[in-house]
């Protein structure tokens, strides 16, 4: 008895030498990093954000709601929106399958990449110096 009681005594001691060496969990300080990219996305433009509403006018071409756009539907949506440029090019650069067709896959990969190559400093986030419409931008095709 003497034995277990010498035994659950030093397991006792061992558990709180233990205690009292473990360091203390560090002090957690707001990541400023994370801090700057959360008000840069609130006044950036995210991907997501970037996709929204040029999604919205692709599903708008899309009359027959198939999910996929022509070149014939695609130009003749262009030319009601009295959009510059060339429909036929915009449409090859994203047509990538070269099926006649844009899907929204396709429409996807098309602005992903668009907007890596508009996001210069590469943080995710479009800053009012890296959009098209600034007048510092380069101009951009649709």
């Amino acid at each position: 008895m003497i034995r277990l009681f010498a035994f659950a005594l030093g397991l006792q001691t061992a558990v709180a030498v233990a205690q009292t060496t473990t360091p203390a969990p560090a002090q957690t300080t707001p990541d400023t990093a994370a801090a700057a990219k959360s008000d840069q996305t609130k006044s950036g433009l995210t991907l997501e954000k970037f996709e929204a509403p040029r999604e919205k006018a692709f599903m708008r071409a899309d009359t027959d709601n198939d999910g996929k756009v022509s070149l014939a539907v695609w130009t003749a949506f262009q030319t009601a929106r009295k959009a510059k440029g060339d429909p036929a090019k915009s449409f090859a650069r994203m047509d990538t399958n070269k099926d006649g067709f844009v899907d929204k896959g396709e429409l996807d990969a098309f602005l992903a990449k668009r907007f890596a190559k508009l996001d210069k400093n590469g943080d995710g986030v479009l800053g009012a110096d890296e959009r098209p419409s600034h007048k510092s931008a380069p101009k951009q095709e649709q």
